[in-house]
């Protein structure tokens, strides 16, 4: 743990003296408007001044009324935009010499030293170029007599940091770039709505996605929908594929099932390096099966709309970060580029991401697949081994009559366990659907453990979980009762299908079950088995992990709420919203909802809060209606307090704000349980399932004693949760995770969200300490060779 000497806080950090230029570069995001947002707030916040460059490096370039000073109110109600509200442009005259000289001598006229850029890796080698001719512009701009030798000392060096805007999620270094999670959002409602006319119709649709150089978009989709197909540039069909995808088609179709989905990237190409068009594979479905095959290319679409929840909060995160590295720099310091590892915020040589990017391409012009797909990072790789491993079942006319020699002769059972949550049904489908390919024998366990003790069990086929991936709620059912008082007849059950392994998807209540049953282990034999957890609640209070399924989708029903709510207070001047969101005693939707809403202030438990409090938000929000932003968000956790209900701040906000606001209040629910599931938490749930089902093989293959011809499972490793911790998926003993449980009120003693609470507060103006003991740590990009 970290002395309290060493934490630094942005406090200490000023920007006075400092000016921060913001531009757009290159093809648009959504999410980019949130860059924006946090720069300049940022900026602002501590005491820099900020200015917006219109239209890329073309308003660079042509400067006047291009390049603005902005201020606080300039960024309001720009978070829920598409697009980009400064404008990008592509510049060719940027790429010259001249063009670079008019730059420097605008940014310097502004006293610009300062430069955020956010756009893909031409933009960012563009900045990186202007960046090292800098002093040598200056030189030229003293020679010429634009600019005199003080002021080309007083501006001698250009400090640049970069933040990936590209819905294509093509830049390496980077988890997930700003605006690819909103582009799968547009793709999977378009592929929703698909799926409904297709099977009233028993259609195929080839669905054709952006991509020219990048497939994450169309594999991404394909997993989150359950395509029957998906072409991307980075892995070729074999030869021979036409073969293989017809008769996988057709007997999809012979199992009843009404419809079919390909999914391409136009970048697609097959082992021939000839290109894979949407028009080629629907010509070949026509002649091969005749079936009515239909396209849809996306196109444009993929880039409008609203960014998602996810973007607006990774777009925050970097925005913010990227004020701190530009506050940090020194002449010496590289261009970097503030990016997404796992859940953590880092940053990156520039130059260094940039030229691993550029690599991918020549590796696959060379026709090195499988570095390139390495070399795509380890998100990238992830998931084209999950969809290979989901599709990796044999069309049935390869498969012997009698075929034993792919059995494992293990049983496991799945069930779900607690609230239902988004994501559960794309959870149970990859995890029935990987160990069926393991060999084992799966079944699936109605109701959770109260239908356990009935014996509500019955084994599931492949087909059985088709189209399962889009479904909200529980489709197995699910129920919150523990296991502690049916112990017996759940082992009585667990002993007649003899059941080897079981994999628990749910959440709080699934954490508590899995204890119970380690627990159980001294006194029954059948508790003796692999058992492994799956977080999944809307409330994200699962301890060790810092997402569950479920969460993503419930964040994205109140932002979405929040959205219109505030669009709803356009007419009418001076109101404020007081929204109560679900969550139990933890904090995560609230405060994640208030960041990326544009929440003025929220009450969560884990913050206790007084009256003064409480008045001191009365008077921010009353300072804030005598400008022109004259609209207030606050959000407040259901069990926050139990004195201060949403009915008590409602009326102590109308009282104390009589004559300058009125409240309104609104109490969210149980629609944040419901809906159709995020495309992360589809993508996640896949992901997470087809690990555990994976770690089940392996305890199982480790744990069956071969004298007495059973499965023999008691040490703590054998009873896990699988969780994602900052960088990495891990596995890890519930009896272990005990000690970092706070039982009383379900959470777990320490959240890594919390420290993004004050992120939220600087947002909304608020004089706030800042932990940023993270930040400004400059990593190196890891090639991952093959073997690794």
């Amino acid at each position: 743990m970290m002395a309290q000497a060493d934490k630094k806080y942005i406090d200490n950090l000023s920007g006075t003296g400092k000016a921060i230029g913001v531009l757009t570069s290159g093809g648009d995001a959504q999410g980019m408007n949130s860059a924006v947002r946090a720069v300049v707030r940022m900026g602002l916040y501590v005491g820099a001044k900020v200015y917006f460059v219109h239209e890329g490096y073309q308003g660079m370039v042509d400067g006047q009324d291009n390049i603005v000073e902005v201020n606080w109110e300039s960024v309001s109600s720009i978070l829920q935009v598409g697009g980009t509200v400064i404008g990008s442009a592509r510049c060719k005259e940027f790429r010259t010499r001249e063009g670079r000289l008019k730059a420097a001598y605008n940014l310097v006229k502004c006293g610009i030293t300062n430069l955020c850029v956010i756009g893909g890796d031409g933009s960012l080698t563009g900045a990186n170029l202007f960046r090292e001719e800098w002093s040598g512009l200056l030189d030229e701009l003293v020679q010429n007599g634009s600019i005199d030798e003080e002021t080309a000392h007083k501006y001698s060096h250009l400090n640049i940091v970069g933040m990936v805007g590209s819905i294509d999620n093509d830049f390496c270094g980077t988890d997930m770039t700003i605006g690819t999670d909103s582009a799968l959002h547009r793709i999977i409602e378009v592929v929703d709505a698909i799926m409904t006319t297709a099977q009233s119709h028993q259609r195929t649709f080839v669905l054709e996605v952006m991509g020219r150089h990048c497939g994450y978009l169309a594999l991404v989709s394909a997993l989150a929908c359950g395509a029957d197909w998906v072409f991307i540039p980075e892995s070729p069909p074999e030869e021979g594929w036409e073969d293989v995808m017809c008769t996988k088609l057709s007997e999809n179709r012979a199992c009843r099932k009404r419809l079919n989905i390909i999914i391409v990237a136009e970048g697609a190409i097959d082992s021939f390096n000839q290109n894979i068009t949407s028009e080629r594979i629907k010509d070949l479905v026509v002649s091969r099966l005749g079936f009515d095959t239909r396209v849809t290319i996306l196109g444009h679409v993929q880039r409008g709309g609203t960014p998602s929840a996810f973007d607006r909060i990774l777009a925050s995160r970097m925005g913010v970060e990227a004020v701190l590295a530009l506050l940090e720099a020194t002449a010496d310091t590289p261009a970097c580029v503030v990016s997404l590892c796992g859940n953590q915020a880092v940053r990156l040589p520039l130059m260094e991401c940039v030229q691993m990017t550029q690599e991918v391409q020549k590796v696959m012009d060379e026709r090195k697949f499988e570095e390139a797909v390495k070399l795509r990072g380890r998100s990238f790789e992830n998931n084209l081994n999950t969809y290979k491993l989901l599709a990796n079942r044999k069309p049935q006319s390869e498969l012997p009559q009698d075929d034993s020699s792919c059995s494992s002769n293990f049983n496991v059972a799945v069930l779900n366990v607690g609230a239902p949550a988004a994501g559960m049904n794309a959870a149970v489908r990859s995890a029935v659907r990987v160990g069926i390919s393991e060999g084992h024998k799966m079944y699936a366990v109605s109701d959770g453990f109260e239908g356990f003790a009935r014996g509500q069990i019955k084994e599931i086929s492949w087909g059985d979980v088709g189209g399962w991936t889009g479904q909200g709620g529980s489709l197995l059912g699910t129920k919150r009762t523990l296991p502690a008082k049916n112990l017996e007849k759940i082992a009585d059950q667990m002993r007649a299908y003899n059941i080897n392994a079981l994999l628990v998807i749910g959440g709080f209540e699934a954490f508590e079950s899995l204890l119970q049953l380690n627990e159980a282990r001294a006194y029954y034999e059948e508790f003796c088995i692999p058992m492994c957890i799956l977080p999944s609640t809307i409330s994200n209070n699962v301890p060790g992990t810092d997402f569950s399924i479920g969460t993503d989708t419930a964040l994205n029903a109140i932002v979405e709420t929040c959205d219109r709510i505030k669009q709803s207070a356009s007419g009418t001047k001076r109101r404020v919203f007081i929204i109560e969101t679900m969550g139990g005693y933890c904090g995560y939707l609230a405060s994640m909802g208030g960041l990326a809403a544009g929440a003025d202030v929220a009450y969560i438990f884990e913050e206790p809060f007084d009256i003064r409090e409480l008045q001191a938000n009365v008077e921010h929000l009353t300072e804030k209606m005598k400008t022109s932003i004259q609209r207030g968000l606050v959000l407040r956790n259901e069990n926050c307090n139990e004195n201060y209900t949403t009915d008590f701040i409602y009326q102590l906000y109308s009282e104390e704000g009589k004559g300058v606001f009125d409240c309104r209040k609104n109490v969210l629910g149980h629609m944040q349980q419901g809906g159709s599931p995020s495309p992360f938490d589809r993508n996640f749930g896949t992901k997470v399932a087809a690990k555990a089902i994976q770690w089940i093989t392996k305890k199982l293959k480790e744990t069956y004693r071969q004298e007495e011809g059973r499965v023999f499972a008691n040490t703590v490793d054998t009873a896990c949760l699988l969780g994602m911790r900052r960088r990495a998926l891990v596995f890890q003993p519930v009896s272990q995770l005990k000690d970092e449980t706070d039982f009383v009120h379900r959470i777990p003693k320490e959240q890594w969200w919390l420290k993004l609470r004050p992120l939220m507060k600087v947002l909304a103006k608020y004089k706030t300490s800042y932990d940023i003991s993270d930040a400004g740590q400059m990593e190196h990009v890891v090639r991952r060779s093959r073997e690794a």
